[in-house]
């Protein structure tokens, strides 16, 4: 049986700890309940963190509860996806986009 591994929630009090003291690289979606695009990534991200487990942690973040580390990060559109690598932001992707895509960004860092 294949336990499926669901992408984590960040927010803006275990940022810092999840995100930017991670060991691996980290791929935060910035997103939002009313934002369709958003929804309509949300499963693919989380297929990532199925087949990132070891490799890279994936999170989201709902920009709405969360202030601080979107106004941090200059997020003005959604979905954002923000790749971190030894706590420091060293890519990005704005829109929805295909598996495709993300997955070759975060190969680039892994």
């Amino acid at each position: 049986m294949v336990t499926e591994t669901k992408s984590i929630e960040v927010t803006d009090s275990n940022f810092d700890e999840e995100v930017l003291q991670s060991t691996t690289p980290v791929l935060v979606d910035f997103g939002a309940d009313w934002c369709p695009p958003c929804k309509a990534i949300s499963p693919i991200v989380d297929m990532l963190a199925t087949e990132y487990t070891g490799k890279a942690k994936i999170a989201k973040l709902d920009v709405d509860a969360n202030p601080y580390i979107t106004s941090r990060y200059g997020v003005r559109n959604l979905p954002t996806l923000l790749f971190f690598k030894n706590g420091k932001p060293v890519d990005k992707i704005v829109g929805a986009v295909p598996k495709r895509v993300m997955a070759d960004k975060l190969n680039q860092y892994v």
